[in-house]
């Protein structure tokens, strides 16, 4: 039975092969319909084909290159983040710079005094450093008493000092009395530390004689007579400087030469004055 059913497969692709023989050898003209009805079926599945193929390569291209910009803008901004930190580091570097560069001019302008260059390292105040402590102390040569000058000018005096650090009191606060004098003059003054005062970048400037000419801007130095400010130390600038109600001195303000809301190096000057009974420091 088997072999009777592989007979009739046999002969029906015997069949099918002559059949196909004999339309391949037929002329062209009989074939030209049957090849344009597949055309009229390939040709649309062909270009539906090739248009879905062209859609995903330039999705592939597209992602690609979209990809491609995003890694590269994250690199670019990796580079601008270290440009960034590296102008930052920079720009810190030339601040202290500069401000050590005026630190060495304030210590050859007092070159006749023996300094030590201390660095700011906390306040007592949030708002200015009326009270501050410096980080050299005795262990340096540091004392009680000791004048500190920083930014151009008279900053306070040493009245603590631990082993390696030092509390100084600046001119500003409320407690502090300078004996002061006009610069190339025999008149002396008192320059008077005022809180509320230097809110207006002032301090109190009193006790001029009435007969002293004080004008805007003339320079203000520690005088001879201070108890314990080394003479000839700029304090500052004189401003508005009148006669008092009961015509017998002067008065007016102090522009301080000092910043003292932003201290961060300073000089103290090592030499101490003695000690003698004045009415202020």
């Amino acid at each position: 039975m088997e072999s009777k059913h592989s007979k009739y497969i046999l002969a029906v692709l015997t069949v099918l092969c002559v059949l196909l023989i004999g339309i391949t050898s037929l002329k062209d003209g009989i074939m030209e319909p049957l090849r344009t009805g597949v055309g009229y079926f390939l040709i649309p599945i062909q270009s539906g084909v090739n248009a879905v193929g062209t859609g995903i390569y330039k999705e592939i291209s597209t992602y690609g290159t979209l990809k491609s910009a995003l890694d590269e803008n994250e690199k670019l901004k990796k580079q601008v983040d270290q440009l960034m930190e590296e102008n930052n580091r920079l720009q810190a570097e030339q601040y202290e710079l500069e401000r050590l560069r005026q630190l060495y001019e304030l210590d050859q302008e007092y070159m006749q005094y023996e300094t030590i260059g201390a660095r700011v390292i906390a306040r007592d105040s949030e708002k200015w450093f009326q009270v501050f402590r410096i980080n050299k102390g005795s262990a340096d040569g540091v004392a009680v008493d000791m004048n500190v000058v920083a930014g151009g000018g008279l900053v306070g005096i040493v009245t603590d000092v631990g082993a390696n650090y030092a509390t100084v009191r600046s001119i500003i606060d409320d407690s502090s009395r300078v004996g002061a004098m006009k610069v190339n003059s025999s008149y002396g003054c008192i320059v008077a530390g005022d809180l509320t005062l230097y809110e207006e970048g002032r301090l109190k400037l009193t006790d001029f004689s009435k007969n002293a000419v004080v004008r805007d801007g003339d320079q203000i130095v520690t005088s001879n007579i201070s108890s314990k400010f080394l003479p000839g130390i700029l304090i500052g600038y004189a401003a508005n400087v009148t006669i008092d109600s009961e015509h017998l001195t002067q008065s007016g303000y102090l522009i301080p030469a000092a910043d003292f809301d932003n201290l961060q190096e300073v000089l103290i000057l090592t030499d101490v004055k003695d000690t003698g009974e004045a009415a202020s420091n």
